[in-house]
């Protein structure tokens, strides 16, 4: 197996046994794996694991009219959302309760910069479906398909959980910055400041694989 090979021809050489292929899949997909649950859950380590052991479980059902990324995401999401249920109960409605408010200190990225960590904190504010879809935005810049495709909704209902999250991250911020002006410099340079997360993100994703190959 190597690393140019098509993630669908990987998956299927994994599922049959090929211990070669899984570790190319894992090794290509880890960081954006790790990425999704850094800013949402103190339990990264298992999830990840969870979530590509889920993948070759349920790698029958993936029939390539999507990314193979968008399924590994539909995964990860499944694993977050059955991670928050067992410990909240069945009852948590994701649609409005917030990382902060089940798990005040989950992994987070080590980083400098008021900006940056008033945008982490805000979207640890927001409702777990809305912040899981900025992040998908943000991080992974994901279409509002592909995004339809990992979240199991409507292209519409994605839109309509960006536009909700926007507006929540907004209040978020304003509500906990030290300063208007810091709550301004945040919030217009939004997409800049998403950006170099995203790129401080996958820096810490990828030393913690590093670390797991030692």
């Amino acid at each position: 197996m190597t690393s140019r090979q098509g993630d669908e021809e990987l998956l299927a050489a994994w599922r049959a046994g090929d211990r070669g292929a899984g570790e190319v899949l894992f090794e290509r997909y880890y960081e954006p794996v790790a990425r999704f649950f850094l800013n949402k859950t103190d339990a990264q380590a298992e999830l990840i694991q969870q979530t590509f052991l889920a993948c070759v479980e349920s790698a029958g059902r993936f029939r390539g009219e999507g990314s193979f990324r968008s399924f590994l995401f539909a995964i990860a999401y499944r694993q977050l959302c059955k991670h928050y249920r067992d410990r909240e109960g069945d009852r948590v409605d994701l649609a409005e309760v917030s990382v902060a408010a089940m798990e005040p200190s989950p992994s987070q990225v080590m980083i400098e910069g008021e900006e940056l960590k008033l945008l982490l904190a805000g979207l640890r504010r927001i409702p777990v479906d809305c912040q899981v879809a900025l992040e998908l935005l943000y991080w992974e810049q994901l279409t509002t398909v592909e995004m339809a495709a990992v979240l199991e909704i409507p292209e519409g209902t994605v839109k309509s959980r960006l536009r909700r999250g926007r507006s929540l991250l907004r209040e978020a911020i304003e509500a906990l910055a030290s300063s208007p002006d810091l709550a301004g410099s945040t919030l217009l340079g939004i997409e800049t400041w998403a950006s170099a997360l995203r790129a401080r993100v996958g820096l810490q994703a990828g030393l913690q694989a590093g670390e797991r190959k030692k």
